[in-house]
């Protein structure tokens, strides 16, 4: 049986450690071992950075990561659904327009499919992960 988990995010880059715990417990959940969890949560965080920051000016002021579950299987939304952008302050984060490709790569790396879409300058993942 499918269960749907949806967590809506502030855009700073400090949250996205949470929302790397949220998703490995739902994958948890889902019965991936500790490595595959691993991988997840990994994936999750940058394309919570791809949506929220990389490849922009400033930070999206939110966005929305959305799980499915089936047993055995996971997948993950993480949407832009920011209409504005807050400015980077963090130092670190001031040069990160232009990492978004190693964010991509490394996603599609870890996880068994990913799509990435971009309407209106809002980016939106999608992946998914199947149990091995």
């Amino acid at each position: 049986m499918s269960e749907r988990f949806q967590f809506v995010i502030p855009g700073k880059p400090e949250h996205i450690c949470t929302v790397r715990l949220a998703v490995g417990s739902v994958a948890a959940g889902c019965g991936f071992d500790v490595e595959e969890i691993d991988d997840i949560k990994t994936a999750t965080g940058e394309a919570c950075q791809l949506v929220s920051c990389h490849e922009m000016e400033g930070y999206a002021r939110e966005y929305t990561v959305e799980c499915l579950t089936d047993p055995g299987r996971i997948t993950i939304k993480v949407i832009n659904t920011s209409d504005e952008l807050m400015e980077k302050t963090n130092k670190r984060c001031i040069d990160c327009p232009n990492e978004g490709e190693i964010g991509k790569l490394l996603i599609r790396s870890l996880m068994d499919s990913v799509e990435v879409s971009c309407e209106d300058d809002k980016k939106t993942i999608l992946m998914t992960k199947t149990k091995r």
